[in-house]
This record gives structure tokens, sequence and C-alpha cells, in this order.
């Protein structure tokens, strides 16, 4: 019996109903470009993130593009962040013409090191003489985008106090974090509501996923909401009339239709996610195979929704020798992610090299993701959970 990692199908039937009644609305209406489908949706969102505003955008990347040119980040400025996640969040600061620059992540969570980025401002990064901060390569630090990797928070209030000793932006990546949330100094927030700004991702494997690309900045401010609209519609307020070049980043209403329609079995799919975490454990922990795979680390063991696995990622100390089992015996696997980002030939011209990161490039060799997903059946879950090959055959 084939085990996937993912099955989408079974998560439509639960949801096909009410997606269909929302796209008939939304093609009674043929409203298909922003509109009521998409305000809605904002709107939604908005109320689970905990307030702000809410800005739906083309995708995840969009999402985070146009936050970086609300802030008119771009040639001459740097923005750190971790080389262990999806391409994305490099990418888009490479895009503005700004210097992507990478601080290694933390054993464990494999989330931003606090450490490692205070070491990095303070020991790596020389004043100029008005004050700013600049990197090796002469760039002003503009930025700190923390990655909530796999469906975990970062350590946000110690980000966040090293940004205010600097005076930098932090911007969440919460684009694998739909739901989690993060007892701070100020009470429990959910991921996208902690930092003045932030961004999702609604592509089709999310935790809320919808029916292609999708995406939603977050942002406290005002006024930056209005440059964010400004920037999903080409720079435009008014039909035809220019602000400034922005670009086509805005959320399809069918998108919204489909997504909003999922929105209120986000919670019931989340703690599914947790439970099948759990269990995990208990097997892990039952074949004592502590010495061969380490499972994912939640910062907040006694915090309900501090993990909400959007993917669930073990190490393992013979990454390829176990996926080869796993594949022969069909259960679904996945490598995230095979090369880190400071070491992809398009960012060369940085400058990284092996060694640099050490804890992201041990990740991309150990990580393997298993299945999480919330409609795994008891005869699928009762090949999964045991998941070891036959003794031996991976090595301590």
């Amino acid at each position: 019996m084939r085990v996937p990692l993912l099955d989408l199908t079974r998560q439509h039937e639960l949801v096909k109903d009410d997606v269909a009644t929302r796209v008939a609305r939304l093609f009674e209406s043929q409203q298909f470009i922003l509109g009521p489908a998409v305000e809605e949706f904002e709107s939604a969102f908005r109320d689970l993130v905990g307030g702000g505003h809410a800005v739906g955008m083309s995708s995840g990347t969009d999402a985070q593009l146009a936050i970086l040119m609300a802030l008119r980040i771009g040639p001459g400025d740097a923005v750190i962040t971790t080389p262990y996640t999806f391409f994305a969040t490099a990418g888009c600061i490479h895009r503005t013409g700004a210097e992507p620059v990478f601080v290694d992540v933390e054993q464990g969570t494999l989330n931003l090191d606090p450490a490692g980025l205070l070491e990095f401002l303070e020991s790596r990064c020389k004043a100029d003489a008005d004050g700013n901060l600049l990197t090796p390569r002469g760039n002003k630090v503009r930025a700190i985008i923390p990655i909530h990797l796999f469906g975990t928070c970062c350590k946000m209030d110690e980000i966040q106090a090293i940004a205010d000793r600097f005076k930098l932006a932090v911007i969440e990546d919460a684009a694998q974090a739909v739901g989690a949330e993060y007892r701070g100094a100020s009470g429990i927030k959910h991921a996208g509501a902690i930092a003045a700004s932030s961004y999702f991702s609604f592509f089709p494997t999310k935790n809320l996923g919808g029916a292609g690309d999708g995406g939603m900045s977050v942002c406290r401010d005002e006024e930056l909401a209005v440059r964010l609209r400004l920037m999903r519609n080409h720079g435009m307020e008014q039909r035809y009339f220019h602000h400034e070049v922005g670009g086509n980043f805005r959320l399809d209403a069918l998108q919204a239709a489909v997504i909003h329609a999922k929105l209120p079995h986000l919670a019931g799919w989340n703690a599914a996610r947790r439970h099948n975490a759990a269990l995990y454990r208990e097997a892990f922990a039952a074949k004592g195979l502590g010495e061969f795979l380490t499972p994912p680390v939640s910062p907040a063991a006694d915090l309900e929704n501090s993990h909400i696995y959007h993917q669930y990622v073990i190490r393992a100390c013979d990454r390829d020798a176990l996926m080869a089992h796993l594949q022969k015996a069909e259960i679904g696997c996945a490598i995230y992610y095979p090369v880190p980002l400071h070491l992809q030939e398009c960012f060369a011209y940085l400058g990284y090299k092996a060694g640099d990161m050490p804890v992201s490039e041990a990740a991309s060799r150990e990580s393997l993701a298993l299945p999480i997903f919330p409609e795994l059946r008891p005869e699928e879950w009762d090949r999964t959970a045991p998941v070891p090959p036959t003794p031996g055959l991976i090595p301590p």
C-alpha cells in the first residue's frame, strides 16, 4: 500500500461544497479582479491573524516583494535572512537590487539564530559617518526577515530587541506558519502579527492552500498598507494615474473565494497535524530511535499552537539511506532543502563558501519530511509510524 506525502483530493472532498458555493457566487458577480471576494477574504484573514491590515497578493513571493518595494528597499541596501529556506525569500531581496545577507540557523528549530544575528551586526558590520550600519560589502542594513520554518515561530522577542537596537525593520516570513502562535513578552500572538509586517503563502500544499498561487501581506501601519495596495496594482490608485512603479501582484478573486471557503477548517486541520506529530514522537520513543532520528523541535511545548507542522521534518544521521528505504516501501517523503541558499549558483557573487553556515549545511544533508497531512488514514499511519528501516541500515 502506497502512503502519499500529501493527498489534497481528500481535503477537497471535505470542502468542495463550500468552495463550489463561493465560486458560483463569484461567477454570478463576474468581479474577478479584486472586488468583494478579495475584500471579504482579506477581512477574515486579518481577523485570524489578529488585526492590522491584510492585503491580498498573487503569491507569497509577490507578497514579500511588495513589502520590500513598499519599504523602498533597493540598490545600496541589505536585508538579513537565513540560508535554510525556500529560495523566494532571498530571491525577492535580490530582485529589489539589495544584498541578501545570510545568518545561520539555530540547532533544533532551524530558525534564525538570534546570537548569530547579533554577532554579525556587532562584529562584521561597520557604521558609516551617518550612523548607518554597513555590511562587509558596503551596503546599508535595512531589515531582517526571520522565517517561521515548517510552522514554528522564531525567537521573535530576541530578534525584535536586536532590530530595535540597530533601528532595523523586521518582516516576518510566515509563509509556512498560518495559525501558529508565539508567546512573547506582550502575550500570545499569531505568526504574522508579531512584527510590523509579514507575508503568507497560499500555495496549494500549504496548511491553508488555494487552487493555485496566492499570498497575503500583513502590516500594522495604515500608510504602509496604502503603499502595499499601490504596489500590487502597478502603483495605481485612480485608474491610469500611477504614483510610482509597482507590479501586477493582485490576489485573484477566484483564489480568494477558494481559500476563504477553507478558512473555517484551518484550526481543525492544524490540530490533526499536531496529533500526527505526537504519534510520531511516541513511535520513535517506543522504538528507541533517538540515536538515529531527531524529531522536530517545538520551542514552546506548553503552547498548543506553537507548531502547526506545515511539514514534519526529521533529522537522520543517514538521511539518504532512510529515504531509499521509505521510497522502496512506497512511503512518501521529501527533502527540504537539499542546497542551502548561500551555496546556490545564482548567489555565488556574494562570496559565501561551504562551511560558512554549518548548521544550515548539516540540515540540508540530514533533513527529511514525512507524511503529516490531516487526512492520513489509520492503515496508512500503521505503515508510516514505524518509519525506521531494518536494524543496521542506518549507521549510528
